[in-house]
Parts: structure tokens; sequence; C-alpha cells
């Protein structure tokens, strides 16, 4: 959050992020008017956009012991498919983090799993057991999504987190993608490049029933979830931290940013976007936007650096539109 001078022109600027600035206009009084009132807070502006169209990236994938040591690297993308699913590897991680029992560890997962599915290979049990990061986890994500959410507030406590639903795979073509994410990932596994990287004796149904049981999420698991790739898809997807939505522009702010219906206020974060890329953010345009309002009387903030950056984003053109209003003010 951002206060800019004392003057006429003073602004108050949100980026606050997907979350935080849906959430920030709601308590301020600007938002849907039933829900202000539910919670007893004076309305400002009777705006029913606030905090919807709230959506986010799904995350499927496997998790794969390996029998060979496996160094430690961060998500690195294998490859972008033709269908709009982005197929990412990381390993040498603790992945017990992914599951919200919190009492089980990854090996607690993996051994209890595999005692149930009744396998005899102690070596594979104990190596999971004795290591918990020789473990490689390959994973895919729809672009995107069609699928939309919405947040509301639970109370008027700014430190609480507010209600949000993103309606993962509401949209058919989202679910659609996903399982043929998952099937691009199955046939990666099984490829003749990946054999060295886990056990003979385990199966892609072993993997997948990993998954299910490892509480990745608080959703039912259903008895179909390892047949059905969709399924699969429903019961073990992830939140891959690319939420966006809640301020969009034309909704809720405007092509300047600026709150509508609103004066000296604007929102510039992910909560503006419709739409997020499959690789992350674009953290760095935001910074950008930010940073030409915050410099408006000190010169222009656009750069070729900034070109080539932002190039490469949706943002492209309103950076341009911003960037020539500024050059006009400075001329006169």
């Amino acid at each position: 959050m951002a206060f800019l001078k004392y003057d006429s022109r003073s602004e108050i600027i949100s980026t606050t992020g997907a979350i935080g600035s849906p959430q920030l206009l709601l308590l301020s009084g600007i938002g849907p008017a039933t829900q202000l009132q539910r919670l007893g807070i004076k309305e400002v502006l009777d705006q029913p956009l606030v905090g919807q169209e709230m959506a986010d990236i799904s995350l499927n994938g496997l998790i794969i012991p390996s029998p060979n040591p496996i160094e430690l690297s961060l998500a690195t993308f294998i490859g972008i498919t033709k269908l709009g699913a982005y197929v990412e590897s990381i390993s040498g991680f603790d992945f017990s983090a992914l599951s919200v029992s919190g009492s089980q560890s990854m090996a607690d997962d993996s051994t209890t799993i595999l005692n149930q599915l009744g396998k005899g290979s102690m070596t594979f049990q104990d190596a999971v057991a004795n290591s918990t990061t020789n473990l490689g986890f390959i994973a895919e994500k729809v672009r995107g999504p069609i699928s939309k959410g919405y947040l509301e507030l639970e109370n008027t406590n700014v430190s609480d987190n507010p209600k949000v639903r993103f309606n993962y795979f509401q949209a058919q073509e989202n679910l659609r993608k996903c399982a043929k994410g998952m099937k691009i990932v199955i046939d990666v596994v099984n490829s003749k490049s990946f054999s060295r990287f886990h056990y003979r004796n385990t199966t892609i149904q072993d993997l997948l029933q990993m998954m299910v049981n490892m509480q990745v999420n608080f959703r039912p698991k259903h008895p179909n979830s390892t047949t059905s790739l969709e399924q699969y898809c429903i019961d073990t997807v992830m939140m891959f931290w690319h939420y966006h939505g809640g301020c969009l522009v034309g909704k809720v702010v405007d092509r300047d940013y600026k709150v509508l219906g609103v004066d000296s206020l604007r929102v510039i974060d992910g909560s503006t976007f419709s739409f997020a890329p499959g690789t992350n953010n674009p953290q760095a345009t935001i910074m950008m936007l930010g940073r030409c309002y915050n410099t408006w009387d000190e010169g222009f903030c656009k750069t070729e650096e900034d070109d080539q950056i932002l190039s490469q984003t949706s943002l492209h053109d309103d950076f341009d539109r911003i960037w020539e209003k500024k050059k006009k003010l400075k001329e006169g």
C-alpha cells in the first residue's frame, strides 16, 4: 500500500495482491452491498464485482521415488504442449510439505501406501523411508484458466484470511486439458530415458495411488481416482500460487487502474489480471507499472529493457499508453 503526496493529486495505491486488494476494498466499504451490510461495514460504494472472477492455475502431478541419487533442483520447465499444458519438474526436496495431513511425513505416506498395495520390495520402502529427498515431482499446469470463483470476507479483521473459492475445473475444458496433461506426465515417467529414475516394480497405478493417499488437499477422494485421469485431477489438485482476479480492469478498475466510482484510489497488482500465463505471473511488469505511478513527476520510467520484458506480456499496450500520457504531461 502506498500513499503519494499531500496535495490535490494525492493518491492511494493498493499493491497487496490478488487476495489482499479485494479484501482491503471490501473492508473499506467498496464491494457488494449485501456483503458489506451483513458484516456491518459502512457502504462507500456498492460494487458487486469486487472479489469476483478469482482464478488460480491448477497443479497436478506425480511424485516418483528414485533408486538413484538425484540432485536438488528448483522448478524447471520440461516443455509446453500444444494443448496449453505446461510440464515441469522439481527434485531433491522433502515433498511432505505437499500433504495437508500435517502428522504424516512423505516417508510415512509412501510406506503405508506400499504396504496397502502389498508390495514386497523392502528396498523401495526403505529408500523412501530413509531419504525423503530422493524424490522427483513431475507436474503439469494449465494456463488461464477459464474456471472462475470468488472472494468474500469472513469477518472484519484485516489480519484474518478472507474466504476464497477458485472453482478449479468448473469449466470442462480446463478439466479436459488437465487429464491430457497428466497423460503426458505419465508418458514421460514411462519413457526409456526416465527408466533409471524410478523403481521397476512400481507401476503408474502405484504412483497415482500414492498421490491420492497423500492428502494434498481436503477434497473427498473417489474410488476411480486412479483409473480416471479427470477424476484424478479433481481429487489431487493443488494451488500453484498464480491466483489473480478480484479487481479486474473494466469491471472494478479502469484502464488506468483507478477504482471505478472512487477518487484517488488505484489498484496495481495481480488482482487486475483476467488471465495468468503458464509461467510465473509477470511480477516485473507490476513493479514497473507501480514505478511509473510512483515517479509521475520525476521523469520517464520506460527503458529498452522494460520494452523487452513487456513485449512478452499482455500489459504491453497499457504500459505504452501510460508512458505516452506521462510524456505529454512532462512536456507541458
